[in-house]
């Protein structure tokens, strides 16, 4: 079942003049006892699927209709919305991947809704289109997703995402006539995609096929790692590794370059705690082998030489480090190659006869390069302050790709020879703006329990702060995931008219390695909150903005931090956009990939982590009496990820509290999901309904529309 939005009128009041009526949204009289507190939740029955439950359905089009209305009136959207779509109306490339002599890479040649694949035969070879998913539907919201070559580039395997669902359908495409084969994998999700060495299959990770009805809500439960062979049909498809005694693993595959090993991953929840099992490749019926066990440290595989692997691990080593294991020993013993260093070891892979390791030294890429027996054979010069991602390759072959970007640099890639040191130009975008009008600066403030903490600042060149400027704080603060520098053409488009970019690199995420990302889960995850709190504290004592115009915006654990900020200290800020958030803390496990979120939140079954989720959970903490910001919640009616009962409960819970008259609004995008793979045209509009609205409730002022 479809969604679709009301028509707006021709004419509409101004903002100012707007009378705002929520829709009336049904409580029910559901309370359950936890650990002896009654908790109550009036509004469960915005848990089902909204394709499924008619009243979630009508319920959803009435807020729709009300928070377009509500935005229609805006003076700055039409401003905003064409010069959203002018940025991002520049030429965009992906990392070239290597298969035999051919290169694949992502190409958008601007407003193309989905990126394109190419192929080239030879490094300098004219660009082919080989995969176009623009047509694939009207909307624009099914995307070319996962792919990846055989070793000899001749096959190419990719995944189709539709309107923005975690589930993937699995197709083979001949490269040399450009055709797609007979073969098809449904079911397919968080998976990686392995070729063996011959080319004649790959491995894939997928789930059971659920229930009628319940594909965007299930727990995914026992995930199996198969092995598909070009020409036969799903069911005759090998399973590889399954654990069904333990159904919370799940399992992806690796085969090494030289094609001897199966290497599979397994986890039970989101932290990086893994255990390593590998499968001869060249004996077949042999039994898999455990070489790393437990569930204890981060694995990640950087390459082998024979039966010598090199990995990435944060075993005994916070900040990680590389190690070898011989796996023709019985022993198994690590033997350390590259040691942990105050900046936190980011990536590591073996390209041609070098190791090239990444680093975040205060959030800021750095790469260098070591000998395959740790020795430091120089650095990779990068361009500026930024991130760098890519470094993909394999042993013997000293050509790598990596990416620059940062703040006002878009993405650039480059092509690096790790034999010589020289990096060239692969591609650059041309851009709609001049890198040099804005001034990037990193800062240190200092969080409630003394923490030093690094907030990035970004605005136009000689902008006035007198007084403050409006300013959007981005955070995320969890899953080790780390926040850096990036271009984003939404975040110009609201520095262009004048506002301040802040992001801070707050403790939950990996920038400092294991304790920075401990330091902001389970029991310790009001740190992540109070660090978000104190930047938007410093900014304020800085000058940079002020309390009426400071805007808070975040997604995904990201939407949970700004849904929990907001409820704590609804004084400090002028807006929040809690974007596809995790906001009923007490039911996250019961829902598709919810469980696995248990290693960074806890479990709400048990009583130690009920009390902290239950203290900071942003749907049981909305209480009245007290004037709330400006707030838009935005989420999407396909994301099976964070599912949108999460946004649908905490806005119905907004909208009944006595909160003051700024508007509690929800925006529900349509065959959208989580984020990944939404077209360029829905991006746009949701960034001008975004910017136009944070700009009203910030004071910015904005210019007519071009």
């Amino acid at each position: 079942m479809e969604l679709s939005r009301p028509a707006m009128p021709d004419t509409l009041p101004a903002a100012s003049q707007f009378r705002l009526a929520y829709p009336q949204t049904a409580k029910g009289d559901i309370s359950e006892t936890q650990f002896g507190e009654a908790i109550a939740d009036p509004y469960r029955w915005l848990e089902n699927d909204v394709r499924v439950d008619a009243k979630v359905r009508d319920w959803v089009t009435a807020q729709n209709g009300v928070t377009d209305a509500y935005l229609q009136t805006l003076p700055g959207r039409a401003a905003f919305a064409g010069r959203l779509k002018a940025l991002y109306d520049y030429e965009r490339f992906g990392l070239p991947v290597k298969a035999g002599t051919r290169y694949f890479y992502m190409r958008n040649s601007g407003l193309q809704n989905q990126a394109v694949l190419y192929v080239r035969d030879g490094l300098d070879g004219t660009p082919r289109l080989l995969i176009d998913p623009n047509p694939w539907a009207k909307d624009g919201a099914t995307a070319l997703a996962e792919w990846k070559p055989s070793k000899d580039g001749k096959y190419l395997v990719y995944a189709i995402q539709d309107g923005g669902t975690d589930w993937r359908t699995l197709k083979v495409l001949d490269v040399a006539t450009g055709q797609p084969m007979a073969d098809e994998i449904k079911w397919a999700k968080f998976t990686a995609l392995a070729w063996t060495k011959d080319g004649k299959g790959f491995f894939y990770s997928r789930f059971a096929e659920p229930e009628a009805g319940q594909q965007f809500q299930s727990l995914n439960l026992d995930q199996t790692l198969y092995f598909h062979k070009l020409g036969t049909p799903q069911s005759a498809d090998i399973k590889v590794y399954a654990t069904p005694d333990r159904p919370k693993l799940s399992h992806t595959g690796q085969v090494t370059d030289d094609g001897k090993w199966l290497v599979i991953t397994s986890a039970e929840g989101t932290d990086a705690r893994y255990e390593i099992t590998l499968i001869d490749l060249t004996r077949p019926g042999v039994a898999p082998r455990t070489l790393i066990g437990g569930l204890e440290n981060n694995w990640e595989l950087a390459g082998n030489k024979g039966s010598l692997f090199y990995f990435l691990t944060n075993r005994d080593a916070p900040r990680q480090r590389v190690v070898t294991i011989d796996v023709a020993s019985p022993s198994l013993k690590l033997a350390e190659i590259v040691p942990e260093t105050a900046a936190t070891l980011d990536g590591a892979a073996i390209i041609g006869d070098k190791l090239v390791l990444t680093y975040l030294s205060d959030a800021k890429g750095v790469a260098k390069l070591a000998t395959l027996d740790g020795k430091p054979a120089g650095d990779v010069a990068l361009p500026g302050i930024g991130s760098i991602g890519g470094f993909g390759g394999e042993p013997g072959d000293p050509e790598t790709f990596f990416s620059f970007t940062s703040f006002n640099a878009p993405t650039t890639i480059y092509r690096y020879d790790t034999a010589t040191g020289r990096a060239t130009v692969f591609a650059q975008p041309r851009t709609a703006f001049n890198p040099a009008d804005y001034e990037v600066s990193q800062r240190f403030y200092t969080s409630k329990d003394g923490t030093r903490v690094p907030l990035f600042v970004v605005h136009k060149k000689g902008l006035d702060l007198k007084g403050g400027a409006p300013t959007i704080l981005y955070g995320y603060g969890g899953f080790n995931i780390s926040v850096t520098p990036a271009f984003s053409p939404a975040n110009l488009a609201w520095m262009e008219a004048g506002g301040v970019y802040a992001q801070a690199s707050i403790r939950g995420g990996g920038e400092y390695g294991k304790a920075w990302h401990d330091g902001g889960r389970l029991a310790q995850k009001q740190n992540v909150f109070d660090d978000f709190i104190a930047a938007g504290e410093y900014l304020i004592a800085e000058g940079v903005t002020t309390r009426g115009k400071l805007a808070v915006r975040g997604g995904s654990n990201g939407g949970l931090l700004v849904g929990a900020v907001v409820n704590q200290r609804p004084d400090l800020f002028a807006v929040g956009l809690p974007a596809v958030g995790v906001m009923d803390m007490l039911r996250f496990n019961r829902f598709t990939a919810g469980r696995y979120w248990v290693d960074d939140y806890g479990d709400p079954g048990k009583e130690t982590d009920f009390k902290v989720l239950r203290a900071y959970s942003p749907y049981h903490n909305v209480h009245g009496g007290t004037d709330y910001p400006a707030i838009l919640v935005t989420t999407a009616d396909t994301d099976d990820r964070v599912v949108p009962g999460h946004s649908f409960k905490y806005a119905a819970a907004l909208q009944a509290a006595a909160i003051g008259t700024k508007p509690h609004l929800i925006r529900i995008e349509t065959r959208a999901g989580h984020g990944s793979g939404k077209p360029t045209d829905k991006i746009i509009e949701e960034y001008a309904d975004l910017w136009a609205f944070t700009a009203r409730w910030t004071g910015l002022d904005l210019p007519a529309a071009h």
